[in-house]
Formats: structure tokens, sequence, C-alpha cells
């Protein structure tokens, strides 16, 4: 499982120019399943994600959670951050998750994030969708579970 996260703002998720997601300061989650993601993954990533102290304290220091600045969290299914881009010019998808159980295991992330008490907006999974976000600093991690 593949997160790359950004500290924003403000981000929103559109499917056909209608907005099915949106938050104010938070982070954006970019998630990539792969096949051998299970909900030990998930536990592991959704914690991490939430204790990540990624937001600035009173004195400029990265020292606080996204709960602790009560920021929202945006999770949206990128299905290309687990492409192979060492050979050739052309990714490399063989390491992704099929559709069913990368929906399932989306679905899932969501909702441990949810029972983690943060308030969780989503893109919609499989759809063409348009992102849109002001990364804060910038700011952005990459975790691979």
């Amino acid at each position: 499982m593949i997160g790359l996260i950004q500290r924003v703002s403000e981000a929103s998720v559109s499917v056909n120019n209608e907005i099915v997601g949106e938050i104010g300061h938070g982070m954006l989650v970019l998630l990539g399943v792969e096949k051998s993601d299970n909900d030990a993954a998930i536990e592991k990533l959704a914690n991490k994600i939430c204790r990540y102290r990624m937001f600035s304290d009173c004195d400029g220091k990265m020292n606080l959670n996204v709960e602790q600045v009560g920021g929202k969290i945006l999770v949206v299914s990128q299905f290309t951050l687990v492409a192979d881009t060492q050979k050739g010019n052309r990714p490399g998808f063989s390491r992704g998750a099929s559709p069913e159980h990368g929906e399932q295991i989306y679905n899932k992330f969501i909702d441990k994030l949810k029972s983690l008490n943060v308030p969780v907006e989503t893109g919609q999974f499989g759809a063409d969708m348009q992102v849109a976000l002001v990364n804060d600093g910038p700011v952005t991690f990459h975790f691979h579970i």
C-alpha cells in the first residue's frame, strides 16, 4: 500500500464537473493499493497517517498531527502510485491490485480512518477524477507499507 500525503490548506476532488469530496485545512491522501495489501497494511498506514506530525505548532515546528489541528483528510484512490517505472518508457502495473480488491481495501482504509476520529472525505473509486489542492508548505510525504 502506498500513500502520498500532502498537507493542504484546501483540496477537492470532482467527477463529471461535480465536487464529490472537499476539505479545508488538513491532508490529501493519494492511495495506491497493491495485490498483497491486507487488513494489517490498512491498520498500519491509517494509524501512521493519523498520528504523523506534519502540522506546525506555535513555534513553527512540525509537532502536531491532523487531529490536533482540527484538520480533515481527503482520500483519493490513485492506482498509478503502484506503477513500476524502472524499465522503458511505459509504466507497468503488475503490482497493482485488481479493481475488486483495490476497492475493498480503499473502503476499509476509509472506514479505519473514520474510526480514528478524523473527519474524512473521499473521491470516487475507479472514476476519472480531477483533484485540486493548495499544498501548504509545500509539505509532501511518501509511505510504502
